[in-house]
This record gives C-alpha cells, sequence and structure tokens, in this order.
C-alpha cells in the first residue's frame, strides 16, 4: 500500500508540475492574466490578442499534463518489466544454484569412484608383484648363473691384475738399475772433467 501511495503522489506531482516543473508557474500567470483581461478595457484586437496567448498557455500546460501521464505511464511498464527481469533472474539464480549442488553432489561421488579404482589399481598391482613358485626358482637359477659368471670374471681379473704386478715390479727394478748406472755414469764423466782440469793447472804452472 505505502509503494502504491508513492506512485499516486508522483503521479499527481507530475501532472501539477510538468516536464521542467514550470507549469504551475505557468498556471498562475495565466490566472493573473484572465483575471486582468476581464477586468481590461482593451481594444478587440488587444483582447483577441491576450485570449490566443491565454490559450496556448493551456495548450502547453495540456500537452505536458499529457506528455507527464505518457511518462507516468511508461515508467510504470518498466517497471513491471523489471519486476519481471528481477523474477525471472532470481529463478535462474535458483536453477543455477540446484544444478551447482548436483554437480557437487556428482563430484564427490566421482571422487570417490577414483580412489576405490586407484586403491584396487594398487592392491592388484602388489598382488602381480609377487611372484610364483616356478617363477622364483627360476629366478634363483639365474641369480646362481650370474654369480657363477661373475666369480670366474673375479678369478680372471685377479690373475690378470698379478701379472701386472708382477710387470710393473720388474719395470721398477729396470728403471731402479737404470737409474745405478747413470749415477755411476755422471761419477765417472765427474771425475775424468777434475784430472782433465788437474793436468792443465800442471801444465800451466810448469
Amino acid at each position: 500500500m505505502a509503494a502504491v501511495s508513492d506512485d499516486e503522489v508522483i503521479k499527481k506531482r507530475l501532472l501539477i508540475d510538468g516536464d521542467a516543473g514550470n507549469d504551475e508557474k505557468r498556471l498562475t500567470n495565466f490566472l493573473r492574466t484572465f483575471i486582468k483581461w476581464c477586468s481590461s478595457d482593451e481594444t478587440p484586437d488587444e483582447s483577441h490578442l491576450t485570449v490566443q496567448r491565454m490559450l496556448a498557455t493551456l495548450a502547453q500546460s495540456d500537452h505536458s499534463i499529457q506528455k507527464s501521464a505518457q511518462v507516468y505511464k511508461m515508467n510504470l511498464l518498466e517497471q513491471e518489466k523489471y519486476e519481471l527481469l528481477n523474477k525471472q533472474i532470481k529463478n535462474q539464480i535458483e536453477e543455477a544454484e540446484k544444478k551447482i549442488l548436483e554437480s557437487k553432489k556428482e563430484l564427490a561421488e566421482a571422487k570417490q569412484i577414483r580412489k576405490n579404482r586407484q586403491e584396487y589399481d594398487t592392491m592388484a598391482k602388489k598382488i602381480q608383484e609377487q611372484p610364483d613358485r616356478q617363477g622364483t626358482t627360476k629366478k634363483l637359477e639365474f641369480v646362481a648363473e650370474e654369480l657363477a659368471s661373475l666369480e670366474e670374471t673375479k678369478t680372471k681379473l685377479d690373475l690378470k691384475l698379478d701379472l701386472r704386478r708382477k710387470q710393473f715390479h720388474v719395470l721398477i727394478s729396470a728403471i731402479h738399475e737404470l737409474q745405478i748406472l747413470l749415477e755411476e755414469d755422471e761419477e765417472l764423466r765427474t771425475g775424468s772433467e777434475e784430472r782433465e782440469r788437474s793436468q792443465r793447472d800442471d801444465m800451466d804452472t810448469t
């Protein structure tokens, strides 16, 4: 009821004020002109001109009132349109909320299914990783063969390493003997040079 009363007040105000709020002043001026015209002693031509001005003023006021009424009706139609649009939007929001809730439930169910599937896959892999007795026996035989092959390879490498160690010892001994020979040659060469130098010194003194 309060909203209707407000609309009625707005409607009456528009009908009185017009577009720019000047109709009230226009009507006041019209009344003054009319009262003055009634008691005036104007000539017929002047009186006719005054009447035309008053009629024009009334026409302007009537046009403003009609225009204001049309604007008011248009505002009511716009208001109804917006109310309908608001209801439609509200319904769409409710539908969207329902869909969101349904989607959340579906997502939760999908996550649970995925979790169960992952647990099943993990258990299946663990079961498949457990070998049977025949497979274990074959694997042990293969490991034993690999171990024997590694032992044989290790023996060969030990023999080769021992041979290299002996060869290295012989090489070190030869280098040591060669070093001794070089030192002896160096001593002989040094002694010979000293004797020659001594002989030259003796000859020089004589």
